[in-house]
């Protein structure tokens, strides 16, 4: 198979403060860390390698320069090839554009490695919570998509993914080409080794810029205009803790229960 993973290079939320006058996040002098979900979806890509050696793994994230750094990381846990995505006319890109210009990156990265039989996601990243990049960037594309996927297993032309749902998991077959999202399975991603962590370092990241997307569409990207606009922003109010009511007997509970409704016009 050939798997692209999509990353993202994110602050380390164990290390951020809150400014107590802004209410907002502090960032500067917080190291930098690739996306936990990310990380899974790059183990679950390595997993299939694993029982398929020839498939090829290629990552690709959208930032400024320093974020190669992510990029080697994943180069030393598992990755073949590297991409990094970055321009400044890509700054200030919400979901919905960082979405299209990955799903550019997506086609451009193909005329270099060939087409993708499946693209892997974080199902969130840590510093928005969100969740939409992966299931816009499979809009995009018109591909089928999995969420909260857990397990994947690669049979032809398909993937079995084992998905998170409220009542456990489910298996679910999907189509190539494919988008998957991943959550936390019960597994943690592998670790690299010394000789990958000095291998990676060796290498050049090749930098796709805007100049590598002629066709794209100025007005749906970054500082030319994301098509997101925040019109308001609160914090929802504290509810109570409620009241407990615990009489010598349920019936003598239920009565005060339904005493208490009544006294607030409820019933």
């Amino acid at each position: 198979m050939n798997i692209l993973v999509c990353v993202k290079q994110v602050p380390d939320t164990t290390e951020i403060r809150i400014d107590p006058v802004k209410n907002t996040l502090i960032r500067d002098g917080v190291p930098s860390i690739v996306n936990p979900f990310d990380g899974y979806a790059l183990e679950a890509a390595a997993r299939i390698k694993d029982k398929a050696p020839e498939t090829k793994i290629v990552v690709v994230t959208m930032g400024p320069p320093q974020a190669v750094a992510a990029l080697k990381e994943c180069l030393a846990i598992a990755a073949d090839k590297a991409y990094l995505v970055s321009a400044r006319s890509f700054g200030g890109s919400d979901t919905l554009a960082t979405s299209y210009i990955l799903s550019n990156a997506v086609k451009k990265i193909e005329t270099l490695e060939g087409k993708f039989d499946a693209i892997f996601c974080g199902k969130q990243a840590i510093d928005g919570d969100t969740a939409q990049v992966g299931p816009e960037l499979a809009e995009h594309l018109g591909y089928p998509q999995v969420t909260y996927g857990l397990e994947v297993e690669a049979e032809e032309s398909m993937l079995i993914v084992k998905k998170e749902t409220e009542e456990g998991a489910e298996l679910i077959g999907v189509r190539t080409p494919c988008v998957v999202t991943f959550t936390k399975p019960a597994w943690d991603p592998r670790y690299p080794t010394i000789k990958r962590k000095m291998a990676a370092n060796r290498v050049e990241i090749p930098v796709l810029d805007d100049a590598m997307f002629p066709g794209i569409d100025a007005a749906r990207i970054g500082l030319k205009g994301s098509p997101t606009h925040v019109k308001k922003t609160f914090v929802p109010q504290k509810k109570s803790g409620g009241t407990k009511i615990q009489e010598a007997t349920n019936e003598d509970s239920a009565k005060k229960l339904f005493q208490a409704l009544r006294e607030a016009s409820i019933i």
